[in-house]
């Protein structure tokens, strides 16, 4: 295993092997020094290391090109520093990151709390089955409660996010309203997406969510769990499309 943070000199090595690999094969050892922060002498001496240990080659002045087994080595480190990133981001940080819940009961700083999805909003209660962690502050029901030390899957299932397409101002169709009325009946949210939309939501006595980024709403709110109601005109219903297939949800036109 190559360990690049174990000390300065080898994480200095490997600076200067990836700058050497991004500007072959002309090579400025100033240009070097100056991006890793040591002297132009200092890389001179690195450089003349690496060309030892074969991980580059010389191929005239100031011209240089990383070898396979330099590459080789490159990936290996790069591989260990990913690892220690992921340790640090999911291990490290993940263990300290606190987050805000609602308090569904009354919960005491230091209890540990069950973590889970409702209404798009993540909520704690005492206990310990599921995804759990542990409270930061004292709140009693509906309350923000600080957590931290999360462990486990919250059980979330993605939302649906359905589009009622709504005739433009000039064509001679007309909204359906009664349709629209159906279709939103048991909807968590309702967006709108175009002044024609938003005219047809309200005559069916609809009050939306938002009128503006329809699409950005729904994706958010889908991925949340909550099933959704996209009324879009026609022309925009591209713009609601891109923004979820940005965000990987699902949908229908209807």
């Amino acid at each position: 295993m190559i360990d690049v943070l174990d000390n300065k000199r080898a994480a200095t090595r490997f600076r200067i092997l990836v700058e050497i690999a991004e500007r072959q094969p002309a090579v400025s050892q100033g240009e070097i020094a100056e991006a890793v922060g040591v002297t132009s002498q200092a890389v001179s001496e690195y450089i003349r290391e690496l060309v030892e240990d074969e991980f580059v080659e010389k191929e005239g002045r100031s011209r240089y090109r990383v070898t396979n087994e330099g590459v080789d080595w490159l990936f290996s480190a790069a591989t260990d520093v990913r690892r220690f990133t992921d340790h640090v981001t999911d291990d490290v940080l993940g263990s300290v990151q606190e987050d805000a819940a609602l308090a569904v009961e009354p919960i005491v700083q230091g209890q540990s709390v069950a973590l889970f999805m409702k209404n798009g909003l993540l909520r704690a209660r005492p206990g310990e089955d599921g995804a759990t962690g542990v409270a930061t502050t004292d709140a009693d029901a509906e309350e923000v409660v600080g957590v931290t030390g999360f462990e486990g899957v919250i059980d979330l299932q993605p939302g649906a996010v359905d589009i009622i397409q709504v005739p433009p101002v000039r064509s001679d169709d007309t909204p359906d309203i009664d349709r629209l009325r159906t279709a939103t009946d048991d909807a968590d949210l309702v967006t709108a997406a175009g002044v024609e939309a938003v005219g047809a939501v309200n005559e069916a006595e609809i009050r939306p969510t938002t009128h503006f980024a329809a699409g950005e709403v729904a994706a958010d709110a889908a991925s949340r769990g909550l099933n959704v109601v996209v009324v879009a005109t026609t022309d925009v219903v591209g713009r609601v499309t891109d923004a979820l297939r940005d965000s990987d949800i699902s949908y229908t036109v209807r």
